[in-house]
């Protein structure tokens, strides 16, 4: 039988039942409030009477709500026709064997309403095949997200009173005085997350740099900090290098080994046994999820993200880099409108899965010789606009020791600047939409391609 000839799927006891326990229990009506919307009712009458509770209850603070007060409010707003007359309401209260079940009932209608949302969406999906003109990818992409929203639903997220929010902000401030524990997942290095404040839920950062600079080197030694000193679980987009690559760089940051001997396979007797107990180390820590699809289309990028965070519960993602994600547009589509999709679909992404996404960005040539601002972001404005925070690196210059070889063992306890392989790289914070701007130094070491700390005043 065709989905059409069938009547959608409902439950008009549980929904009689749902407004008449709110009618006649004080706490039915707690419990249940948030729980459902008006749109999870089938039949007209209970989805506007449900909605006139909630009304009355926000009109209303502090009185109590019972068959005589919703009918006098309904008569008020000219809707009791709507909701069957006083009749039909006052015989609501008669179909609930206990308020007790409240909850259950409410869970029964939620579940309905589910189902109909899945014949709805489904019948979307099989509009859009047979429009041609839709581009493919961005059907997809929509309707996954559609089902994923669905998958998750296990209530709707209510709206709440601004006393609240700042009570939980009092709170949240007090916890940190007390730990000294930064609200937000720490990048590992003290300077940065003095400044941020660590990366937050639902924002999307954008690291950016002038090639060979070393994005994709700070970009895997905070996520190497994160999973595995944190033991917070990562997810890495390497559009660009291979996901063994990146197995070969955290290998030698961890074990202090050179990334020349690792890559060549050359490693010198006497470092052999640190690399291979870093190596079990890295094994063991279990949380990070490597993709290294090059030139990913944007709609598979975002499908496997929410699979990381939905299978694995990754907390935070980075994706290396932008200008490589493919947006799947039609070929006379700008440049830079290409980019802003990209961009305002990772800034979505990221309120989506209420997970901060890092992306890595270049720095257009003009940035080059001179200190980078956010007007040298390629290829986009949008990427400026839509970012939260914005760090962006330039290299000033390196020192040198004539005569040493890049690959001589360096004594870990010197200070940067006895260091012949470490790069000085100035952090600039260009953009925070929730702090401020500023800057600090970081030494890149070119031996295990990895960040440090720099050893001086910020």
């Amino acid at each position: 039988m065709a989905i059409s000839n069938q009547v959608p799927p409902q439950n008009i006891d549980a929904e009689r039942a749902v407004i008449g326990a709110m009618l006649q229990s004080k706490q039915a009506f707690e419990d249940i409030n948030g729980l459902l919307t008006k749109d999870d009712f089938y039949k007209t009458a209970h989805s506007v009477l449900y909605q006139s509770i909630l009304d009355f209850k926000q009109d209303n603070p502090g009185q109590e709500i019972d068959i005589i007060t919703i009918v006098d409010y309904l008569r008020n707003h000219d809707t009791l026709d709507i909701c069957g007359g006083m009749a039909y309401i006052a015989g609501l209260t008669s179909n609930v064997p206990t308020t007790t079940n409240a909850r259950y009932y409410a869970k029964i209608v939620k579940d309905y309403s589910i189902r109909r949302q899945m014949l709805d969406i489904s019948s979307r999906i099989k509009d859009s095949a047979y429009d041609e003109s839709s581009v493919l990818t961005n059907a997809l992409d929509d309707f996954e997200r559609q089902f994923s929203d669905i998958s998750n639903l296990s209530g709707i997220k209510s709206y709440v009173p601004a006393k609240t929010l700042i009570m939980q902000s009092v709170q949240s401030l007090e916890e940190r005085r007390k730990t000294g524990v930064i609200d937000g997942i720490q990048s590992g290095y003290k300077g940065l997350d003095q400044i941020i404040g660590g990366f937050k839920n639902s924002e999307f950062i954008i690291i950016a740099a002038r090639p060979s600079v070393g994005k994709t080197a700070f970009a895997l030694s905070i996520a190497g900090n994160i999973a595995i000193r944190q033991q917070k679980r990562v997810g890495f987009f390497s559009l660009e290098m291979s996901g063994s690559s990146l197995a070969d760089r955290m290998l030698s940051a961890e074990s202090n080994v050179s990334f020349s001997y690792i890559r060549n396979g050359k490693i010198p007797t006497n470092d052999a046994d640190r690399v291979f107990k870093s190596a079990e180390k890295l094994y063991e820590m279990d949380t990070m999820w490597i993709q290294d699809t090059p030139n990913m289309k944007l709609y598979d990028l975002r499908s496997q993200a929410r699979k990381m965070v939905h299978e694995n519960g990754v907390q935070i993602i980075f994706i290396d880099y932008i200008g490589l994600i493919d947006p799947d547009m039609k070929g006379d589509v700008p440049r830079f409108e290409q980019v802003g999709m990209v961009s305002r679909s990772l800034k979505q992404l990221a309120r989506e899965l209420e997970i901060p996404v890092v992306v890595l960005c270049q720095v257009g040539r003009e940035g080059e010789k001179m200190e980078p601002t956010l007007a040298n972001l390629r290829d986009s404005g949008s990427i400026e606009q839509d970012a939260d925070l914005v760090i962006i690196l330039h290299k000033e210059r390196r020192y040198e020791n004539i005569g040493s070889s890049p690959d001589d063992p360096v004594d870990p306890s010197a200070s940067s600047q006895d260091r012949p392989d470490v790069q000085k790289i100035k952090i600039i914070i260009a953009k925070q939409r929730n702090g401020e701007v500023g800057y600090l130094s970081m030494g890149l070491r070119s031996r295990t391609v990895h960040f440090e700390n720099w050893e001086e005043e910020i």
